[in-house]
């Protein structure tokens, strides 16, 4: 495979619980493991008008709690003014500030604890597969359509999909297909900002997210339910400090430090008879010379990911443009710090030595946070594409 180094993505994102069927573990984990996750956020207004937040900018991600994982918000330095559901029906914290004044500054710290539960996946293979027939027209209509950066009427996508998918009616093989081209032609590559699946086309790069979305603007054309998932991963002494979003003048706008995590993006994509599965590019177990490893070696079936939130019909590109032109204009900006800890019995000698060995790889094969793409409800981060067999 070719593909350069840098990193991944994220914001106030992610997840529905995933279908899983037919259990097989992917790999021997321990039961569970428990993490801590802590975010601090600061947002200044130096500019000489009001800071309007919208309630995605004030929003706080719940996290997902399902089969794989359960997460408790334990603290939060702002008060709760409600809970709900975005768009993409992730459950969303809204803290009680909505205003910032020139020259003033806000910060919060939220804190959650996370157990991290072993990860199955059920038993796929080409021949066991069934058909585009087999995909409901209810699934079809909700998560096949041609809204947020799935540019399904992109003629150029089209022909592409098409040609990909050729006669072929199995959809894990038309997905197997598609994983291969953009294995073979799409180099890792971060920009500022996201990019839209016909500009990952036209350019030939993109990092996790813009990978993702390609693939899964390929499967919608084809009639394949996709979705873009986000989350989480524990990267043991891994610290990273970068900074965004440089206006004409110089001047930085986004600063973020990573704090033994780095964030990723994968597509979620409904293959029939096993339901939704993890389709990941760029972050795998195993080499992607089989394109089924994107699937059965996805990083989100290890522990030391932790879903986070889902994009199923939010615009995310078109919006993190926007907001970065939004603290271009105003002279506003974002410093976030994230960390990740785990607790873990320093009593085992044999788990102190495998963290320990795992961490050290990690932190020469990864650069965490290569760019941002906004502030609390969205931003986007990069890491290097590596096979996880060099760090597990």
């Amino acid at each position: 495979m070719k593909k350069e180094t840098t990193t991944i993505f994220i914001s106030i994102l992610l997840v529905t619980t995933i279908l899983l069927q037919n259990p097989l573990s992917v790999r021997s984990e321990p039961s569970e493991k428990r993490f801590t996750i802590t975010s601090e956020v600061t947002y200044s207004n130096n500019g000489n008008e009001s800071w309007y937040l919208s309630g995605e900018d004030y929003a706080i991600s719940l996290f997902m709690n399902n089969s794989w994982q359960s997460v408790s918000l334990v603290e939060y330095s702002l008060p709760l003014k409600s809970t709900g559901n975005d768009t993409d029906g992730n459950f969303l914290g809204f803290l009680n500030f909505t205003q910032l004044e020139p020259r003033e500054t806000v910060s919060y710290r939220v804190k959650y604890d996370v157990i991290s539960k072993p990860r199955v996946l059920p038993n796929i293979s080409e021949e066991q597969s069934q058909t585009l027939a087999d995909i409901s027209e209810t699934l079809k209509n909700e998560s096949c359509k041609k809204e947020g950066p799935w540019l399904t009427d992109n003629v150029y996508l089209q022909s592409l999909a098409h040609n990909l998918a050729g006669s072929e009616t199995r959809v894990l093989s038309i997905v197997k297909n598609f994983v291969r081209w953009i294995t073979d032609n799409i180099d890792y590559n971060s920009a500022e900002v996201p990019r839209y699946p016909n500009e990952t086309y036209a350019q030939r790069k993109g990092d996790c997210d813009d990978q993702a979305i390609l693939l899964i603007t390929l499967c919608r054309i084809i009639g394949i339910p996709a979705y873009l998932q986000v989350g989480c991963i524990f990267q043991f002494l891994s610290f990273q400090s970068q900074k965004y979003w440089k206006d004409p003048f110089g001047k930085y706008h986004v600063t973020s430090e990573l704090r033994q995590i780095a964030w990723h993006g994968w597509a979620i994509v409904y293959i029939p008879p096993w339901g939704w599965l993890p389709v990941d590019l760029t972050y795998v177990y195993g080499s992607l010379s089989n394109p089924l490893n994107a699937i059965k070696g996805a990083a989100v079936t290890t522990q030391d990911v932790i879903q986070y939130m889902n994009f199923t019909h939010t615009d995310y590109v078109g919006a993190s443009r926007r907001l970065r032109k939004l603290l271009w204009d105003n002279d506003f900006y974002v410093y976030m710090i994230d960390e990740m800890k785990i607790n873990i019995n320093f009593g085992s000698v044999w788990e102190l030595m495998n963290l320990t060995f795992k961490g050290a790889l990690i932190a020469t094969a990864v650069v965490a946070v290569s760019l941002a793409v906004v502030f609390i409800y969205k931003w986007k981060r990069t890491t290097k594409q590596v096979s996880l067999y060099d760090v597990a």
